[in-house]
């Protein structure tokens, strides 16, 4: 089941990776919770940002985000996490999650680039030979040391080492407690799409490109911990789009079209019932991102307690 959260979860992680062009970026305010309201709406819905996975020393939940939550008849994911519980919906998925055509790494990536990417999955204690057919973009998810991605990832009652929190999961278990309807943004299945728009081997490039950014890690994990406790979206809008890490030609598919994808299914749900939207921080700023789409087709999208007005 973890194995399947994670890969269903990849695009969602992967919405914190991306910065637009800081020359088109609208200033907005540094806030992970913003309300919504206007467009005749009956009542106001709410909009969180997520960082996906975080560790469980650092995971952190606001009154107010909770008060939110409390005044919301609906939870709303990028996916709905609900859909994934189905046995038929997971086999699926990890299908997909293979190469066509009996593509494996070898066939993708220089002999040395392969004997790199071989040392560090198996210094991971992932070898190489089982995941020689997974598409290389899963496979960048599983390239991170700074998290135990196949065991450590539960709730906040976790007290293993590495243990990581998902705060897709925290807030799914949330809703489930108060019996709240869950909806998701898109599905699965288009998610997966996605990824056969990019080649396997530009997949490839970026895969390499990401172990070699972990190999030469200076922290950045950990900065972008950082900026999401302080909201900081604007410095994590700076760092990513400071990295070169061959995603920038597909940015407009895994970013800018679902952002523009989600708004007339926000609205839809929105007209029914409050509804709280909790979505990768990265969706959130720039000229494309969720708060100013939301403002352009009409809505009052306000920020709860931004950065400014925190204390230290």
């Amino acid at each position: 089941m973890r194995f399947i959260l994670f890969i269903t979860t990849f695009l969602i992680f992967f919405g914190t990776s991306f910065a637009q062009d800081k020359a088109a970026m609208p200033e907005i305010e540094n806030a992970l919770l913003w309300k919504i309201e206007g467009k005749e709406l009956q009542e106001p819905s709410y909009l969180f940002g997520t960082i996906h996975m975080i560790p469980a020393d650092d995971y952190f939940l606001s009154d107010a985000a909770k008060t939110a939550i409390k005044d919301c008849e609906q939870m709303t994911f990028e996916i709905n996490l609900e859909d994934m519980m189905n046995i038929g919906s997971q086999l699926s998925l990890m299908m997909s999650a293979f190469m066509d055509n009996g593509t494996t790494l070898k066939d993708l990536l220089s002999e040395e680039e392969y004997k790199m990417v071989d040392e560090h999955f198996t210094e991971m204690g992932l070898p190489l030979f089982l995941l020689e057919r997974i598409k290389p973009l899963f496979l960048s998810v599983f390239a991170s040391g700074d998290m135990d991605m196949m065991g450590g990832m539960g709730s906040t009652a976790d007290s293993t080492d590495n243990a990581v929190v998902s705060y897709e999961m925290e807030l799914w278990d949330m809703a489930k407690e108060a019996e709240m309807s869950v909806g998701g943004l898109e599905t699965a299945e288009y998610q997966m799409s996605m990824f056969d728009s990019i080649p396997y081997k530009a997949q490839a490039d970026m895969l390499v490109a990401a172990i070699q950014s972990e190999d030469t890690d200076n922290g950045q994990f950990d900065q972008m911990v950082e900026m999401y406790k302080t909201q900081d979206l604007k410095a994590m809008g700076q760092m990513l789009s400071s990295e070169e890490d061959g995603v920038g030609d597909y940015e407009d598919i895994l970013l800018e079209t679902r952002n523009r994808n989600w708004i007339p299914v926000m609205g839809e749900q929105m007209h029914k019932q409050a509804t709280f939207f909790a979505v990768g921080a990265g969706h959130l700023g720039g000229a494309v991102g969720v708060v100013n789409l939301l403002r352009l087709d009409g809505y009052k999208v306000t920020a709860i307690e931004p950065a400014k007005k925190l204390k230290p």
